[in-house]
């Protein structure tokens, strides 16, 4: 190994085995710390002989927390974050262990970028893997969409490069199927001329709550593709831009990043404004700054569950249920986002990557956040009774990177569909037949 091995009673042991999610707290065998993707083959090697559990960290934020494990192997991959541009091609290289603020500010010094998050902290690898919305999803499409090429460590302990031309079927599953393949050593990314956005967000009291989500419904339906947009039901932060009489009280806010001509985007703004938001805080904004504004919002060590799905359309019922659970929510803290899809989602084909519904006009989550963990089952119920709630208005399907549960071989059938899920099932069975890379929301081979 040239990376480092950690386990137990080792100076550092306790910080190493932390994750994002403040929920998850698990004793792994050891840590491996890998440098490079020799380091990889050697530590799947060990997992597949010696029968252990295998786990694998990229930026750490598995919700559920498949990125630790009690008494296996964690393959941590956050030492591999190396970025390399290659401006001849249009695309970047990204170790499997970067993180989005990482890949952004290597990207931005050349004017470019790639679709990915909305906090800077987020691996890229999960993100990808299970599909990736971002500021820049109407665009440019999912992380996933970008996604020409990677570099993967099999259950064998190979070493494969898979593309479009390179093992199409495997590259499909990549695509949208989470981490249930492999391990990805690097990806390479599309990228996109991304130098300053107009991007921000205006918040709205409570008190306007029906009238602001009943504007964004139509309202949302008119942009044009170079704007990405989300509703936010929110308690209004503490901060120096916001009315003192709002802080930590009911909030609405319309957030966005408009990557076209900043007339344009002030254009599409306007109506907005023209609502009288006690906040605007809209403007020109480089992005790998925009990526950051949830930053203080989700900080690593809270506890946090999430629960999501998609939504063909808006209406009155749907918008009635998001006001009426977020007027219950357990904690000031606990948030709903409504994302905005369409535009450059809806060129790919339903059946061209894995990722579950590209038809949806909208994926939404459901964001439970507190610190006593004596209230872990109040707000993980309310998120549950919150999503149960807006499934009726959508297709059975859910977007994987927000289930914060590790799922029975049902509900991952239902989240990707009976036809895409076979699919999978297939692919599953010809690359990891003994379900190694079984800390994902797994298909079972």
């Amino acid at each position: 190994m040239s990376g480092e091995v950690i386990v137990a009673g080792d100076g550092g042991y306790d910080d190493a085995r932390q994750v994002w999610n403040g929920c998850i707290d698990r004793r792994p065998l050891a840590i491996v710390r890998c440098k490079t993707t020799e380091d990889v083959v050697a530590t799947v090697k060990v997992a597949a002989s010696s029968g252990v559990m295998l786990a694998v960290r990229g930026g750490g934020h598995s919700l559920p927390g498949f990125s630790t494990c009690d008494g296996g192997l964690v393959a941590d991959l956050s030492p591999m974050n190396q970025v390399h541009v290659d401006l001849a091609a249009g695309a970047a290289w990204a170790g499997g262990g970067c993180r989005r603020g990482e890949y952004d500010a290597a990207t931005h010094v050349h004017g470019l970028a790639s679709t990915g998050g909305l906090v800077s902290t987020t691996g890229v690898a999960g993100l990808t893997l299970g599909g990736g919305i971002g500021w820049l999803t109407r665009a440019y499409g999912l992380a996933c969409d970008n996604l020409i090429g990677a570099e993967l460590v099999t259950a064998s302990g190979e070493v494969a490069a898979v593309s479009a031309d390179e093992d199409p079927e495997l590259f499909w599953g990549l695509r949208g199927g989470g981490g249930n393949f492999g391990v990805v050593t690097r990806f390479l990314f599309r990228l996109h001329p991304v130098r300053t956005v107009t991007g921000g967000l205006v918040i709205f009291p409570g008190s306007r709550v029906d009238e602001i989500a009943a504007f964004y419904q139509d309202w949302s339906a008119t942009l044009s593709r170079s704007f990405t947009t989300m509703l936010v039901y929110l308690s209004g932060p503490p901060a120096d831009f916001l009315p003192e009489d709002l802080h930590a009280e009911p909030c609405i806010a319309i957030a966005g990043c408009h990557c076209g001509p900043a007339r344009e985007a002030e254009a599409e703004l306007a109506a907005v404004r023209a609502l009288g938001p006690v906040t605007d805080l809209f403007g020109p904004v480089p992005y790998p700054e925009l990526q950051t504004m949830f930053d203080a919002d989700l900080p690593a060590g809270r506890r946090y569950y999430f629960k999501g799905g998609f939504l063909p359309s808006l209406g009155r019922e749907a918008l009635a249920t998001m006001a009426s659970f977020m007027g219950a929510k357990p904690s000031p803290w606990c948030e709903f986002d409504l994302h905005h899809m369409g535009g450059a989602v809806s060129d790919v084909g339903s059946e061209d990557t894995a990722f579950a519904d590209r038809d949806a006009a909208f994926t939404y989550n459901i964001i439970a956040i507190w610190d006593d963990p004596a209230a872990d089952a109040a707000h993980r119920e309310w998120a549950r009774e919150f999503a149960t709630a807006l499934a009726r208005y959508g297709r059975g399907t859910d977007y994987v990177n927000f289930l914060s549960d590790g799922a029975d071989d049902a509900t991952v059938r239902a989240a990707y569909g009976p036809a895409r899920h076979d699919r999978l099932v297939a692919l599953k069975r010809r690359v990891d037949p003994h379900n190694l890379f079984r800390l994902n929301q797994n298909i079972r081979p």
